[in-house]
């Protein structure tokens, strides 16, 4: 999930910076709406957690690899602008130090997975959650929306990743950047998601969120908007 340097052009890392940083600026003025000074230390655990989880970077056959981000379950504790901070702050120490991604493309790999995977995590879950408004399947709500929001990500991380052969390429027509096309990036990227890491993402998602709800809701963020919507 972690995108090296050299496989995205300037044409794609540039606008992907801007649009990461654009989301940090909206999420930093968020958050000092909506969380007090007291849960801040949550948001630097859910910082580290997110780190930890993506450490275990597991290889798959064919040269790729995979692992789980844990964005669906800062998205829904904590909320969806939180989890853009503390994921981003946990993407970008990983490039800086670990060498975890590359420099150039830390702008797409927090966009990837500190933007899009913990929205698209939340809104998920609350579609759910008030389609049937049955708290008793929340586990399964949330495994769905870590299931279903990790696998989109790493679709979008494929078609970022397979386009580059379209939009730079050297005059004889071979490519400057990522040489895989997305024939070649969507199947690898997203098979070894739906069968393997977005099920893990889901059962961390279900278990963690589930445990929170029972032993300490007054932290949890989709109850307190819940009650400030009804």
């Amino acid at each position: 999930m972690h995108i090296p340097d050299g496989y995205l052009s300037p044409q794609t890392y540039i606008p992907l910076y801007g649009a990461f940083v654009t989301s940090v600026i909206i999420a930093v003025k968020k958050v000092r709406k909506e969380i007090s000074f007291r849960n801040i230390p949550f948001l630097g655990m859910a910082s580290a957690f997110s780190f930890i989880i993506m450490m275990f970077n597991i290889p798959i056959p064919g040269g790729s690899s995979g692992h789980a981000v844990g964005a669906a379950v800062i998205a829904i504790i904590l909320g969806p602008w939180s989890a853009i901070i503390g994921i981003s702050v946990a993407v970008i120490v990983q490039a800086l130090v670990f060498g975890d991604g590359g420099i150039t493309s830390i702008g797409a790999n927090c966009f990837n997975m500190a933007v899009i995977n913990p929205v698209v995590a939340y809104f998920v879950f609350m579609i759910f959650y008030k389609l049937f408004k049955k708290k008793n399947k929340i586990g399964l709500f949330a495994f769905l929306s870590g299931y279903i929001s990790l696998s989109f990500t790493a679709l979008i991380a494929a078609i970022e990743l397979g386009t580059q052969p379209l939009i730079a390429g050297a005059s004889d027509g071979k490519a400057l950047y990522c040489p895989y096309s997305l024939k070649i990036t969507i199947p690898t990227m997203t098979i070894e998601h739906l069968f393997l890491f977005s099920i893990i993402e889901g059962i961390i998602t279900a278990l963690i969120v589930k445990y929170f709800v029972k032993t300490e809701p007054h932290l949890v963020y989709f109850l307190n908007q819940s009650k400030i919507s009804d």
